[in-house]
C-alpha cells in the first residue's frame, strides 16, 4: 500500500470515484478524531464522570447501561451532527435519529462494546457501519439497516487497549491504524491483514457448555481431543468477553471465535446485535480472507427483520468456519467425526 497513515488512506478512497466515497471518507474520520475523545475519557478511569454508574438503566435489548455507554453514544451522536450522515442508529438508542433527510448515509454504531469490561480495565471498542441512506429516509427511517450486509459501504472498529487503534474496511481489504500520540494521527500498522485459514485457536465461553446445542458441544468436544481427536491437533482455547478483542487477535494472527444460540431464556437466536455487531465485524474478517456465519448461513447474506435483532455468530479462519457449519448441517456431524466417513463422501452432500 502507498499510504503511511489514516488521513492518505482516506484521501486515496475520496478520490476514488466510487459512489459516496467522499462522503464516506468524511465520516470516517469524525469517527476515528471522536474515538481518540473518547479514549481520552476512558484513559482517565474512575476519576472522570463518565465513568458513573446509571442505577436501573438498561439499553433496547434490556443490557444493563453503564455511564461510559451513555457518553459515547452522546459524543458520537453529536459528531455525527457535523458529518454527511443523515441516520443515526445506535445499540443504545430505541429508534434511529433523523438528523438532515437529504445527506447520503446512514450509520450503525455500538458507540462502547464490552462495557461489561470497562472495570477490570479490560479491552472495549466502538463498533460501527456506514451504509446508504435513502431519499425517502424521513418516511422509514429503519428501512436502511433492514439490508444485507454485502451493501455496507464501510465497517470498522475502535478498540480502546494498550493502543488505540482503528481496524478499517472500504471494501478494498482490512487495514489497521493505530494511534501515535507523538504524529497526533492514526498511522498505518498492517495493510491488508490476511487471516490463515487453518487455525488451532478457538474462543468461546465454555462455562454455557451445558446449554449449547448438541453441535456446538461436539465440536468443542472434539477439539479438546487434541491429536488424539478428530481434529488431530492440539488446540489452545481463548475468552475475554470483549467482540473487538477478540476480533482483533483473529485479524492479527488468525483463530476461530463462536457465540452461539443455546437453550437459555433469551439466547435462541443468539445473542449478538446482527446490525451494530455481527454485519461490521463480517466484513471486516471477509475482507481479511476468512469466513462469518451464523453458524451456517454467511451472516452478510442476512437481511434483518427488525433494529435490535440479534444472531449467533461465528468468524474466523476460513477452514475452520466451514468445519463448524458442517457440524450443524453433515447427518451425525460424522464427516469431521470419523475421518474414514468423510473421506469416502457417505455424507457429504
Amino acid at each position: 500500500m502507498s499510504v503511511s497513515n489514516l488521513a492518505e488512506y482516506l484521501d486515496q478512497h475520496a478520490a476514488s470515484g466510487i459512489d459516496h466515497a467522499a462522503a464516506v471518507a468524511e465520516t470516517v474520520r469524525i469517527l476515528a478524531q471522536s474515538g481518540i475523545e473518547l479514549a481520552r475519557t476512558i484513559a482517565r478511569g474512575p476519576h472522570g464522570s463518565a465513568f458513573a454508574q446509571i442505577d436501573g438503566g438498561t439499553n433496547p435489548d434490556g443490557d444493563q447501561q453503564h455511564g461510559l455507554d451513555v457518553f459515547a453514544d452522546d459524543l458520537f451522536l453529536k459528531a455525527m451532527r457535523q458529518s454527511p450522515v443523515g441516520l443515526y442508529a445506535s445499540e443504545e438508542l430505541h429508534q434511529p435519529v433523523l438528523i438532515v433527510a437529504s445527506r447520503p448515509l446512514a450509520l450503525a454504531i455500538d458507540p462502547l462494546d464490552g462495557s461489561s469490561n470497562i472495570d477490570i480495565n479490560a479491552s472495549i471498542g466502538t463498533i460501527f457501519s456506514i451504509r446508504p441512506q435513502p431519499a425517502d429516509a424521513e418516511a422509514d427511517p429503519v428501512a436502511p439497516y433492514l439490508r444485507p450486509g454485502r451493501e455496507q459501504l464501510a465497517a470498522g472498529f475502535l478498540i480502546y487497549g494498550p493502543q488505540l487503534a482503528l481496524v478499517l474496511t472500504l471494501g478494498t481489504g482490512t487495514q489497521i491504524f493505530v494511534h501515535s500520540a507523538a504524529e497526533g494521527s492514526f498511522q498505518l500498522a498492517s495493510a491488508d491483514c490476511a487471516i490463515p485459514p487453518r487455525t488451532r485457536e478457538f474462543a468461546i465461553n465454555a462455562s454455557n457448555h451445558r446449554h449449547w446445542h448438541e453441535a456446538v458441544r461436539l465440536y468443542f468436544d472434539d477439539c479438546l481431543k487434541g491429536g488424539s481427536g478428530p481434529h488431530q491437533a492440539d488446540f489452545n482455547m481463548r475468552w475475554t468477553g470483549s467482540l473487538v478483542a477478540e476480533a482483533y487477535r483473529i485479524l492479527a494472527r488468525g483463530g476461530v471465535f463462536l457465540y452461539p444460540s443455546d437453550f437459555r431464556r433469551g439466547y435462541g437466536k443468539g445473542r449478538l446485535r446482527l446490525i451494530y455487531e455481527a454485519q461490521p465485524i463480517a466484513w471486516l474478517i471477509e475482507q481479511a480472507g476468512g469466513a462469518a456465519t451464523d453458524t451456517i448461513e454467511p451472516i452478510l447474506a442476512l437481511e434483518a427483520t427488525e433494529l435490535h435483532q440479534r444472531v449467533p455468530l461465528v468468524f474466523g479462519s476460513l477452514a475452520e468456519v466451514a468445519r463448524i457449519a458442517r457440524y450443524h448441517t453433515l447427518p451425525s456431524h460424522m464427516a469431521d467425526r470419523a475421518p474414514l466417513f468423510g473421506a469416502r463422501g457417505l455424507f457429504r452432500a
